[in-house]
């Protein structure tokens, strides 16, 4: 899954940091996240949306698509 985290925490000019202490989170899962290497819980991902002022589909792309006739 793609994400947009970074784009817009540094839009923001939000270190990870600052972006982990308003969301509750560390550092290292803001990190984990931007990095493709974690995928946030639904409550994160809600949290990080909304605090960003977007949807969850503008913040994260998932590219799965259900296979034909399904």
């Amino acid at each position: 899954m793609l994400n947009k985290v970074r784009e817009f925490r540094e839009g923001r000019g939000w270190s990870q940091g600052e972006l982990a202490n308003r969301l509750g989170v560390s550092r290292q899962t803001i990190n984990a996240v931007e990095t493709d290497k974690y995928d946030p819980s639904l409550p994160l991902a809600l949290r990080m949306a909304r605090l960003f002022g977007v949807a969850v589909p503008d913040l994260f792309i998932d590219e799965w698509q259900p296979e034909d006739g399904q």
